[in-house]
């Protein structure tokens, strides 16, 4: 009993220090994410959004996020090796994204 207890709280603290460890082996449908990190520019925020295995940048209109929203978008179009001169770098693709939603966790 004692044991299974503590694994039980050990998992929580595990859970509570890193949120994204609750995601990190969920799959959603290929038009969402779970935010790991973001980059705000003059109009775009740039994302960073992890989906399973999967690890892929987004560009959406200015959107308020911070790491580990999920995030459900409608895809515009994909460019591969994509340089943004505001931000001198290079991605090797990104999804431009007409809309965004944060999902609200229930």
């Amino acid at each position: 009993m004692f044991k299974t207890l503590l694994a039980v709280v050990l998992t929580a603290s595990l859970i509570c220090l890193n949120p994204s460890f609750v995601h990190a082996e969920v799959t959603y449908p290929d038009n969402e994410g779970i935010v790991t990190s973001t980059i705000d520019t003059a109009g775009y925020t740039y994302m960073e959004l992890v989906n399973g295995d999967r690890k892929f940048w987004i560009a959406a209109p200015t959107t308020k996020v911070k790491e580990g929203d999920h995030i459900r978008f409608v895809e515009n179009m994909r460019m591969h090796n994509f340089t943004s001169k505001t931000l001198n770098r290079t991605f090797n693709e990104v999804i431009f994204v007409t809309s965004t939603q944060v999902e609200v966790k229930k």
